[in-house]
């Protein structure tokens, strides 16, 4: 029995969800809009200002598409009315970040500069100051897509568990290993 799938969505006041015939969900909120494409087996409907994910049998296979639809029009509700917003550290000496619009060029210890281009629906901002490490900030209504984003950077340089250095997420713990101990003499 999907929990997930079975809790309703309630709807914030300013957005508003639209259900076409192809069951393609839209969500319009003051952010912005999202769309998503719902298994045509699984019914989507809206009353007094709440959205409910219903399934059509207890299938395996339909039970995973109900908790699955229900969370992604809820992270869809949530973007277009909040937002979503990760925070990237840069640990290691000389690893720096910094932006042109939606252009982040990163020095991570390479013999070269890593150039990446963002997609426009991602604004990210770059802070280094004295004594911090520098970060990374990528704001986003699409929970989905700045996850991939955000993983993508980070698998660029990815901490090493001896010293820690690399691209961590803020507030991210690592599992750090002991180094080498010296021999017996």
């Amino acid at each position: 029995m999907s929990r997930i799938g079975k809790a309703p969505i309630s709807i914030p006041a300013g957005v508003t969800i639209t259900v076409d015939e192809s069951n393609l969900v839209t969500v319009k909120g003051p952010k912005g809009q999202l769309q998503q494409a719902v298994d045509a087996e699984i019914t989507v409907s809206q009353e007094d200002g709440i959205l409910n994910v219903q399934r059509p049998t207890e299938q395996k296979r339909h039970k995973a598409l109900h908790g699955l639809y229900r969370s992604l029009i809820n992270n869809m509700v949530i973007g277009v009315t909040e937002g979503y917003k990760i925070q990237q550290e840069l640990v290691g000496v000389g690893y720096r970040a910094t932006n042109t619009g939606n252009t982040l060029d990163l020095v991570l210890g390479y013999s070269h500069h890593y150039v990446f281009q963002l997609p426009e629906e991602i604004k990210v901002t770059t802070t280094s100051e004295k004594g911090q490490t520098p970060k990374i900030i990528l704001e986003s209504i699409d929970k989905q897509l700045i996850g991939q984003v955000a993983a993508k950077i980070r698998s660029l340089r990815a901490p090493e568990p001896y010293k820690g250095k690399g691209i961590k997420f803020v507030g991210e713990v690592l599992r750090r290993k002991a180094g080498k101990s010296a021999s017996k003499k």
